[in-house]
């Protein structure tokens, strides 16, 4: 299993928000790209990065940042947040070079795009399924659909995905640990043959151990994406990757 730290910006700086909300923010660091540089020296294989700015404004904002983060390191990264049109998602594939990139909101809103994007950029465009008790949010997690997560994976289970990523709205920033529903929904979602990588909620080594018992019977559940825990010191990345085995 890959773990992932997560990086998310907002106004340049190195944020987590509470569960998605806005007024909910603490800052862990003035200087993403000296995070991505630390966690990369730590012993990640790829990082996740969210642009909060470009989640809320329904394009990107961040991307000076998010450039400079690619540059800085060599893993790959992958990035989400306000990705909806064919210009971001050039942008920030063939200019910046971002690995791969979340798409969530457009997935709901604007199928046929969608299945264009991944057409055209097979293995390199994430499905982001953000869940509020189980249905679709969407605009920054700012809008709740009535879309369980569920049907919406199932819908694009046949396409040449990079990957799903499925966050509890719920557990995120939290440090509550992962519920038991979660990990059912993740492994519901890991037998539609896509690789599922988890997100929010990991809070302590416990949890880590939970997502690889639930991947020994369902083997497509293939990360996990750690934010606060990491900042706050309930798991340490070294820790974690050595849980996974990797």
């Amino acid at each position: 299993m890959e773990i992932l730290p997560a990086i998310d910006i907002r106004n340049g700086k190195c944020v987590r928000l509470v569960q998605g909300d806005y007024g909910r923010e603490v800052v862990f660091g003035d200087d993403p790209v000296e995070m991505a540089g630390r966690w990369a020296a730590e012993g990640a294989s790829r990082l996740h990065l969210v642009d909060l700015d470009g989640a809320r404004a329904g394009r990107p904002v961040n991307d000076p940042v998010i450039r400079r983060i690619v540059q800085a390191v060599t893993i790959p990264c992958q990035c989400g947040g306000g990705l909806r049109d064919d210009d971001s998602l050039e942008r920030l594939l063939d200019d910046i070079g971002v690995g791969r990139v979340i798409v969530g909101t457009q997935a709901l809103r604007q199928p046929e795009w969608f299945r264009e994007a991944v057409a055209r950029y097979p293995e390199r465009i994430v499905l982001g399924l953000d869940a509020r008790e189980s249905k679709i949010a969407t605009g920054g997690w700012l809008d709740t659909s009535e879309v369980p997560a569920l049907d919406l994976a199932r819908r694009y289970a046949d396409l040449p995905l990079a990957a799903i990523v499925y966050t509890n709205i719920a557990n995120d920033g939290m440090l509550q640990g992962i519920d038991r529903r979660t990990l059912d929904d993740l492994a519901e979602l890991a037998d539609l043959g896509v690789p599922v990588i988890a997100s929010g909620g990991v809070t302590t080594l416990d949890d880590v151990r939970n997502l690889i018992g639930v991947a020994c019977d369902h083997p497509r559940l293939e990360g996990a994406i750690i934010g606060r825990a990491l900042y706050e010191g309930t798991i340490r990345l070294a820790d974690a990757i050595r849980t996974t085995g990797s």
